[in-house]
């Protein structure tokens, strides 16, 4: 029996993706050596040091590369059978991390143990893809079958933000939105996808060009309802597919914005709030009552996409004003361009993009980056730490680096692909949505397009916990996909 598990092991560590692995171990030492190029202080410290951060990364990798072993050791079927009590185990951790965890910059999320802190929240992605993916794998599972399959699925992935967002962890409880990518995958319509980027692009415009008022209402409110007046036009047009209704909604909208247009000119006083919302209800009124001739499902998709943008529309402002934290705004401000403050919550990303840029094509050389060395950007080390890439190896060592994530992104895709069942199918793009999400938020913060929210880059920012649970999110597909010939015998 001995004989046979040994068999079993040496089969498995045969069947690994090789390549992934290979890649992950590039990766992780590479972050090692960022981590020491970014914290390292002139004192001639070794980067094997455990009193500097590399050191202590290092003791993370070898931990790491343990647990990695263990679970390729572990029988592939455990973890779709226990994928439910890992889960509830896991929230039940939340749950107590936002009541026993001290206040760390005003976030209720790591839990001390003595010199070592663990942050739940990155063991809680590996735990949700697992549950996903057993809900994917459940007898005659379809998304697509019936309503009810939406919302146990969005259960499984909003219960961890819920826990998360208590913690005050904003930009860890985001990264669990990457999941909804993995539906898409597993047939969401693509009008959900569509609906998520109009909703970004709506918030972003209308808090961007709060001024000045154009028919008395803000300019990115009056661009907004511009947008969803457009939307709707070419959703009647090529989603439903009816020329006719179309053409009478969208000459609705021409001729009542001529009308305006040269009430305003005129000097007559009109309402833009009051105009856009009549113009909207009449085409939607007038659609409603034309639909019941055609299809009817999709005329109904329209007509919830125009009065959910409205409602929405309405709700950023009480959203970036009473729920976002101030400093919250701000980030989200200066990520805008709307205010600089290059003192306060702008600082990082000033420092950063002229540390990325001060590297040139080639770079400053290892250890030679001024910016870093003299601790011009804080947290370099961690969220920041792909500036001290940017400045030491330049253009040349960033898109090496890019390269590298792009090629295991790519392997993981194909990894999933080969799955024959669901659950490792679901799980493997859990895995890929969950890097993405983590790569290009964290590249998007340090050069400035996004708002600083705390993500880390995988295996290279300085932490014990993102990097323990990058490794047991990545070993756990790596076991699963070891095993896929015997799921086939």
């Amino acid at each position: 029996m001995e004989s046979k598990n040994t068999d079993a092991n040496v089969s498995v560590f045969r069947s690994i993706d090789w390549p992934t692995l290979i890649l992950y171990l590039i990766l992780v030492a590479a972050g090692a050596v960022s981590i020491y190029a970014a914290s390292y202080d002139f004192d001639n410290a070794s980067l094997f040091d455990l009193r500097e951060f590399s050191g202590k990364q290092i003791l993370w990798i070898g931990v790491s590369l343990i647990v990695g072993c263990i679970i390729m050791i572990l029988d592939y079927r455990i973890y779709k059978i226990y994928a439910y009590p890992i889960y509830i185990a896991v929230l039940l951790l939340l749950i107590v991390t936002i009541f026993a965890a001290p206040d760390i910059k005003g976030s209720h999320s790591w839990l001390v143990f003595g010199p070592v802190s663990l942050q739940p929240a990155e063991f809680g992605k590996f735990a949700t893809a697992l549950a996903l993916a057993k809900l994917f794998d459940s007898y005659n599972f379809t998304l697509n079958a019936k309503i009810s399959n939406y919302f146990r699925a969005l259960i499984i992935i909003f219960l961890p933000v819920i826990l998360i967002l208590c913690q005050k962890e904003t930009g860890s409880a985001l990264v669990y939105l990457s999941f909804i990518f993995v539906l898409y995958r597993e047939g969401m319509s693509g009008m959900v996808l569509f609906s998520v980027l109009c909703a970004v692009a709506f918030f972003v415009v209308a808090v961007k060009f709060s001024t000045p008022l154009i028919l008395g209402i803000p300019m990115g409110e009056f661009t907004v309802f511009l947008l969803i007046l457009l939307i709707y036009a070419l959703m009647l047009l090529f989603y439903c597919k009816d020329i006719i209704i179309a053409r009478n909604v969208i000459f609705g909208f021409i001729g009542s914005g001529i009308i305006v247009t040269v009430l305003a000119l005129c000097g007559i006083s009109v309402n833009g709030l009051v105009y856009f919302i009549s113009i909207l209800a009449i085409a939607i009124i007038y659609t409603a009552v034309a639909m019941f001739r055609h299809r009817i499902s999709r005329f109904v998709v329209t007509i919830s996409f125009a009065i959910t943008s409205v409602l929405f529309l309405f709700s950023v402002n009480y959203v970036f004003g009473s729920i976002l934290e101030p400093h919250q705004q701000m980030r989200i401000k200066v990520a805008l361009g709307i205010e600089e403050n290059l003192r306060g919550a702008g600082y990082n990303v000033n420092q950063s993009k002229i540390a990325i840029g001060s590297g040139g094509v080639l770079g400053k050389g290892f250890l030679n980056g001024t910016q870093t060395k003299l601790k011009y950007v804080p947290e370099q080390h961690t969220d920041f730490i792909f500036c001290t890439i940017g400045e030491e190896e330049g253009f040349v060592g960033s898109v090496i680096v890019l390269a590298l994530f792009l090629t295991l992104i790519l392997r993981l895709i194909h990894i999933a692909e080969r799955q024959r069942t669901a659950f490792e199918r679901v799980y493997a793009y859990c895995v890929v949505s969950i890097l993405i999400f983590h790569l290009g938020i964290n590249i998007g913060m340090v050069i400035g397009l996004c708002p600083v929210i705390g993500i880390p880059l995988p295996f290279f920012s300085y932490g014990g916990s993102s990097l323990l649970g990058f490794t047991m999110l990545l070993f756990i597909l790596l076991r699963l996909d070891a095993s896929r010939r015997d799921r086939m015998d």
